[in-house]
């Protein structure tokens, strides 16, 4: 991410975040629906792990660099496009998962 004049759309953030919360869709699903874990592996893996992985606080950051330079447009189309494509990401890998791992199940 570049701040000051020229600033550009930090769109390797909007991806790194996407494929973060692919990982918690699929993570949710095995730990609560395929296998039983540990009360702590939720909080440790999905808060702590990928919570370190995804990096919503430089998507913060981002939107404030491109508001800053006046790059209104692009800022108010990255503020609302992250958190759509990661729920969407979420669900997906959520639904995918599923339809794999409870169809090889006895």
């Amino acid at each position: 991410m570049v701040a000051g004049p020229g600033a550009r759309t930090p769109w390797t953030i909007l991806w790194v975040n996407v494929v973060g919360c692919a990982v918690i869709g699929v993570f949710m699903v095995v730990v609560t629906e395929v296998r039983t874990a540990h009360p702590l592996v939720r909080p440790f893996f999905g808060t702590g792990v990928l919570g370190g992985f995804t990096t919503f606080s430089a998507y913060a950051v981002g939107i404030h660099d491109l508001l800053d330079t006046g790059e209104a447009g692009t800022g108010l189309v990255y503020l609302a496009l992250t958190p759509l494509a990661a729920l969407v990401a979420a669900e997906a890998a959520a639904s995918a998962t599923r339809r794999v791992l409870i169809r090889r199940q006895p």
